[in-house]
């Protein structure tokens, strides 16, 4: 294992909850993991260890200083806006080139998995030009994409799978993080994107402070080589290691 970068279709459905269980999955199993999450919004200092670098650091059993939070969010706004907004209201600017070469420093000194953890969704604007799409562009690391249960989600994770295909992006695994208060059922969602892509994992939602992550969710899915090689839905063409895009076979 090295990096992966997680990213998502949207803001809040759960990308930081996912990261975090992940980072506990993978410590039980014995692995050393650290996570970044170099861009994040809304983040209110009196709140830190509820913020989403806090929530980071405590499924990594790191402590939760202003020195640890630096280390894993160094671009941090008050403002819960699109981060290029948010740098705009407070007179700054993200210079995109920084954040990647930040990534890049953490990949090359991590010492077994690297989590990356993206900021809003996949197109998100971090400058008047780039997205965190660019981002994730520069670092061509394997990605899993985070979605919710909510109503409307079947057309936003297949137009983001859409947008990562067409960028040949390699994209490891769609996990849906339960939405709270959803009238679709988690496994309906599930099932209906499957029909579209593999492998598609549901994440019930618990709380994510000291949770109790004993059980699999069925992350080890995602590291499974023989999971993913089904064929196109037509059954022509090779095996697909990654999701099928959305459309293929038709």
């Amino acid at each position: 294992m090295s990096a992966i970068f997680i990213t998502a279709t949207g803001t809040d459905v759960g990308k930081t909850y996912v990261a975090a269980s992940l980072i506990r999955h993978l410590r039980q199993l014995g692995h050393s993991v650290d996570a970044i999450k170099p861009i994040v919004s809304g983040f209110d200092p009196a709140q830190a260890a509820t913020s989403d670098p806090g929530i980071l650091l405590e499924a990594l059993g790191l402590p939760v200083t202003p020195e640890e939070i630096e280390r894993t969010s160094p671009w941090r706004f008050r403002d819960p806006v699109s981060p290029d907004l948010a740098a705009a209201r407070e007179g700054r600017r993200i210079d995109v080139d920084q954040v990647v070469a930040f990534c890049q420093d953490a990949i090359a000194q991590r010492r077994d998995v690297l989590l990356i953890e993206g900021v809003g969704g996949i197109m998100v604007p971090l400058d008047r030009e780039r997205t965190i799409l660019d981002v994730m562009m520069a670092l061509r690391l394997p990605l899993i994409l985070v979605t919710g249960s909510y109503l409307g989600t079947i057309s936003h994770t297949l137009t983001a799978l859409d947008a990562l295909y067409r960028r040949d992006m390699n994209l490891l695994a769609i996990i849906v993080s339960e939405t709270p208060g959803s009238p679709v059922p988690l496994d309906d969602v599930v099932a209906t994107i499957s029909r579209f892509a593999e492998p598609v994992i549901g994440l019930p939602r618990r709380p994510v402070r000291g949770e109790n992550s004993g059980g699999d969710p069925g992350f080890g899915r995602i590291f499974d080589p023989n999971v993913g090689q089904a064929p196109w839905r037509d059954g022509q063409g090779p095996p697909a290691r990654r999701p099928r895009p959305p459309g293929s076979g038709r």
